[in-house]
């Protein structure tokens, strides 16, 4: 499959799409896209083989669709569902955020640096940002919070909210 498309330089590892630069007008997704979606986000995996016979195309359709899909940037990557805890990151937190005002970028690009920060969103309402993050315990969390999170300068105020027990939700079809 093609790979996500990359920026060059310093900033290799992050997709084009993430830094700005524009994507071509998203396309309308027909029945069979919306089924490979589903496919991939369940298995991401899954071989050109079983999606085609799924989904009842050629495996050059289905290669080609894929390959659409990463282009046109609604595919960002594929990757792994990982059990935290027993990857040694037993601690879990949503984290909220206060920022200045129009410093989404600058907050962003210093919280993906974080390490455990496996999510991020700009929302609206009583808070700017929400992060979840994964240490390894209690004096990791603290750490990333008191001296990582608040020593960057555009954030105002933030809030942990212990997750005491998640589950990643399959994709429904």
């Amino acid at each position: 499959m093609a790979s996500e498309q990359m920026a060059e330089g310093a900033d290799a590892d992050v997709p084009v799409a993430d830094l700005g630069i524009p994507l071509p007008p998203p396309r309308p997704l027909d029945a069979i896209d919306q089924d490979i979606l589903r496919m991939l986000q369940a298995d991401g995996r899954a071989s050109i083989r079983s999606v085609a016979e799924r989904v009842h195309v050629s495996r050059a359709n289905a290669y080609a669709r894929i390959n659409r899909l990463v282009e046109d940037g609604v595919i960002r990557g594929f990757g792994a569902r990982v059990d935290h805890e027993r990857a040694g990151q037993g601690t879990s937190a949503y984290i909220t955020l206060k920022i200045v005002q129009n410093s989404w970028r600058t907050v962003r690009e210093q919280i993906v640096r974080l390490p455990g920060a496996s999510h991020i969103a700009l929302v609206g309402g009583d808070f700017d940002v929400l992060l979840l993050v994964h240490t390894p315990d209690n004096r990791a969390l603290r750490e990333l919070v008191l001296t990582r999170l608040q020593a960057i300068p555009e954030v105002l105020s933030t809030r942990t909210l212990l997750v005491f027990e998640e589950e990643d939700l399959e994709p429904h079809g």
